[in-house]
């Protein structure tokens, strides 16, 4: 009997005793490693897996080098990862297999079959790695399934490495250019890929984008390999992936500049860290100084300016951005800040850091590290201008991480100043070249052949108005203009984009304000508000009050309701309609309607909400707003741009608890609190894919002292909001907070209903999954109205006579009338929700089917966006045979 036949029956025997430990001696015993995977093949499934546990046993008491191979062979071919022994281990293995011609095969078999670990190649001596080249050309050859062919590269390539051979190189590129077809080989392609890398061939663009973006996303902590990888490809691979418009755009034009442009963004792609340290500053100082540095802020803000949209190339499941171009993004970023001198940088940075925080649906913003990397750089910047960027960013950024980083700069600087936040925020609202009553001309071109732009801040709103060489108005751009003078045109437009965004944060600011005992010398806010160039096309248009006498500007002076002079250098405040006598809020309304003045915000025309006998019973919580539904995205987003915060981005159906929605009241000491929850059943709950409720339920308002510890709410067992720990404390009472302070939050809470309430959603009308919500929405829809609807039924009452429209209208109830020639409609004041008469027909009015009329027609204020959609729907109703929408048609004839 043969060794072989004997090694063969002790096998079978074993089996048969069904011994998996005698199988693996019997098997450990076979002189050659083929032998041992040729009898282990036909043993029943179950006995090999026992066998080759048993080969892991017994590895680590292996007393022979070829014992040991034998049992690391054994669990190496059968096991469904290669790595399951550690490298030391494999390593001690391969160098047994090769020492001799007669396992050449075993090695081969073991090599083919798995991904090769690349610590393997450097124990594979040369001789081992010429047999395996050789054994992969003849399987590559002979192979009878694209699969063995494919195989046979793979394991080529990687025996390969490091060595001139190119016998398989096109081959090797067909499998690169096809790795997105053969999924399986998607791994295998990664390693082909590194081969081509390291070997100083190229690899396709598409490929070792993929790449970059896996080993960017793979691990906080990257491997030795994964480093080895990402640094081939920076330096073999374009600067940029492809795929993107920014980065197509900027490769594009990379390949027209010189060199030494792409040598910086490959530099700025090795910035890891939120912010550089001083080597890497220094490199890229060394390298700004090989390129047109006028022209690069320029360039790099318009390739910055493209970030964001959809990709121009496939792209892999789960990467909405590429991570590494933002990386490289990131890098540029801060590379700008080093250039001094340039006034446009921190425009340039702000732009950057709104698109980075772009939403992203069931994500939140799309390049978080991105957006703080230039909250960071502006922070470090000096000048007016990134100043100026800092204040505004401040009022228009609701991402708690990037707001906490710009407020804590700007912070800084109003304590190095000696400043207040405030103050700070005031004194960096730049002129823009601007004239006092908010104008500026801008000249193109020579005396021959110039053309003007006059910028002018017009209702709020910045605008150009042009003039041709005549010097007579024209409606667009002049053709010479955009001929000759594109850079310039470019920049101010820009710089319109900026003033009208600038114009929005002293709004907002200064709204803020009305929660608060703000006052100023008059001096003072004659300097930052009144005759400010920009700020005082804001201020001009509210109401104030100097040394407590209500008064406006009008004429170039501070004139009160009965048109007299107000002079004086005392004490400025905001004027709010809490404390003021009906008389004199409804004397100012007229006047302001009658000078057809917009303010920027309500505040002659703002709700005012006094303590209700129910809120008296109830003594320590208001449920004016509880019972309503509200969609979660649209509450979340309208609460922070409130100045509302809380500890989650969003409530989950998987959440233990959640704190309510919170504002805190630092000026008052105290902390309000609007209670809302995940809305559904168990197991019914709508949700996003991210697990996030679709919809809220609200309940109760309440304040506390703002050092009191805060409310959360289980998701188990319904038991409402309490505070956790032993430190309780009682909620304020009603009566005890100041009228302004319970003014203001509610109303807060009175915006976040109309406009997220499902009641207003017209595609809610069957009333949302499953039906369960009609009630609610025809009860709110068409109900009773809020303090904010009859701040509009007042308004149109005194608006609609003004109108073209207003024969055809009137208002009455909770409703607005319209006469149309083809029916009468009623639209209701708080949601917009249309009703047909007669009948009380639902009218189904989508946004895409409202026109922009109402953009036309006079409001006093800015900011209501259900009165919008009011009035836009009674102009379209109003004359309803011009109407085209086919889905309105349809319910109209019906």
């Amino acid at each position: 009997m043969s060794d072989f036949d004997a090694c063969r029956a002790a096998v079978r025997a074993a089996a048969e005793r069904d011994d998996a430990s005698a199988v693996h001696e019997a098997l450990a015993s076979a002189p050659e490693l083929s032998w041992a995977v040729e009898l282990l093949r036909p043993l029943p499934e179950y006995l090999r897996l026992r066998a080759r546990l048993r080969a892991g046993e017994a590895y680590g008491q292996a007393e022979t080098e070829q014992r040991r191979a034998a049992a690391m062979y054994m669990q190496v071919s059968e096991s469904p990862e290669l790595e399951v022994m550690g490298p030391r281990e494999l390593e001690a293995v391969v160098r047994t297999v090769v020492a001799d011609k007669t396992s050449a095969a075993a090695c081969k078999r073991a090599f083919g079959a798995r991904r090769l670990p690349w610590v393997l190649l450097d124990v594979l001596p040369d001789d081992a790695r010429h047999r395996l080249l050789r054994h992969c050309v003849e399987v590559y050859q002979d192979a009878g399934t694209p699969e063995q062919r494919d195989k046979a590269v793979v394991l080529h390539a990687m025996a390969s490495s490091g060595r001139p051979d190119d016998l398989m190189a096109a081959d090797r590129q067909r499998l690169l250019e096809g790795y997105r077809e053969n999924v399986d080989w998607a791994l295998e392609s990664y390693d082909v890929a590194w081969v081509e890398l390291a070997s100083g061939r190229r690899i396709p663009p598409a490929l070792g984008a993929e790449m970059r973006r896996v080993y960017h996303d793979s691990h906080p902590v990257r491997t030795s390999a994964s480093r080895e990888v990402l640094r081939l490809l920076a330096e073999r691979h374009p600067v940029l992936n492809a795929g993107e418009r920014w980065s197509d755009h900027a490769l594009a034009e990379l390949a027209q500049l010189p060199a030494a442009w792409t040598d910086v963004l490959r530099h700025a792609a090795t910035l890891t860290s939120v912010k550089p340290g001083a080597p890497w500053a220094r490199t890229a100082r060394t390298l700004l100084a090989e390129v047109d540095a006028e022209r690069f802020p320029e360039r790099v803000a318009d390739w910055l300016a493209l970030l964001g949209g959809p990709p121009t190339l496939p792209r892999e499941p789960g990467f909405a951005y590429d991570p590494y171009n933002y990386e490289v993004a990131r890098g540029l970023v801060w590379t700008l800040t080093l250039l001094p001198g340039q006034a446009q940088t921190p425009r340039a940075l702000g732009a950057v850091l709104g698109r980075a925080l772009r939403k992203l649906p069931g994500v939140g913003p799309g390049m978080p590290k991105l957006a703080n990397a230039c909250a960071t750089a502006l922070c470090t910047m000096e000048g007016e201008a990134a100043l100026a960027e800092l204040a505004r960013l401040t009022t228009r950024v609701t991402y708690k991480a990037t707001l906490k980083i710009l407020q804590t700069g700007l912070d800084t600087r109003a304590r190095d100043l000696g400043l207040g936040r405030e103050e700070i925020e005031e004194l960096a609202v730049y002129s823009y070249g601007l004239s006092q009553d908010g104008r500026r001309v801008v000249h193109f071109g020579d005396e021959a052949t110039e053309a003007t732009a006059e910028l002018a801040i017009d209702g709020g709103t910045a605008v150009l108005r042009w003039r041709n060489a005549a010097g007579k108005p024209v409606t667009s751009v002049p053709a010479a203009v955009r001929r000759d003078h594109a850079r310039q045109l470019k920049e101010l437009r820009a710089e319109v984009k900026e003033i009208n965004a600038t114009l929005g944060a002293v709004a907002k600011r200064l709204e803020r304000v009305l929660l608060t005992r703000r006052a100023w010398p008059a001096q003072v806010w004659r300097e930052r508000y009144l005759e400010h160039p920009l700020a005082g096309t804001v201020a001009r248009r509210l109401l104030w009050t100097l040394d407590g006498t209500a008064c406006r500007s009008t004429d170039g002076a501070l004139r009160d309701l009965a048109g007299e002079p107000v002079t004086g250098q005392g004490t400025v405040r905001l004027w709010h309609p809490v404390g003021r006598t009906v008389e004199e809020v409804m004397a100012w309304r007229q006047r302001l309607e009658d000078e057809r003045i917009t303010q920027p915000f309500k505040q002659a025309h703002r709700e005012v909400y006094l303590l209700t006998d129910a809120e008296r019973r109830t003594a320590t919580y208001s449920n004016r707003f509880a019972g309503h539904i509200l969609g979660q995205h649209r509450f979340r987003a309208l609460a922070a741009q409130r100045g509302w915060r809380d500890a989650e981005l969003r409530i989950c159906h998987h959440d233990t608890s959640y704190p309510p929605a919170v504002r805190e009241l630092p000026e008052w000491g105290l902390r309000a609190e609007y209670w809302v929850r995940g809305e559904g059943e168990p197991g019914t709950v709508p949700t996003t894919d991210s697990g996030a409720y679709t919809l809220l339920a609200t309940d109760q308002v309440r304040f506390y002292p703002i050092d009191a510890p805060g409310n959360t709410i289980s998701s188990e067992g319904r038991q409402g909001f309490c505070m956790p720990g032993p430190r309780k404390v009682d909620p304020v009472p009603l009566e005890e907070i100041p009228a302004r302070v319970l003014s203001e939050v509610l109303r807060d809470v009175d915006l976040f209903v109309g406009v997220a309430s499902v009641a207003g959603d017209p595609t809610w009308q069957d009333g949302g999954p499953g039906g369960h919500y009609a009630r609610y929405w025809t009860s709110v829809g068409f109900g009773e109205l809020s303090e904010t609807a009859r701040t509009r039924h007042d308004l149109l009452a005194r608006l609609l006579p003004r109108l073209a429209i207003g024969d055809r209208c009137h208002v009455e109830g909770r409703f607005l009338h319209v006469k149309g020639a083809l029916h009468t409609y009623r639209i209701h004041l708080g949601s917009g929700n249309v009703l047909l008469d007669p009948g009380d027909r639902y009218l189904c009015v989508l946004a895409k089917s409202e026109p922009s009329s109402s953009a036309h027609v006079y409001l006093p204020f800015d900011g209501d966006w259900t009165l919008s959609v009011i009035l836009s729907k009674a102009l379209m109703l109003a004359d309803d045979t011009q109407i085209t929408d086919p889905v309105l048609l349809e319910q109209l004839r019906g």
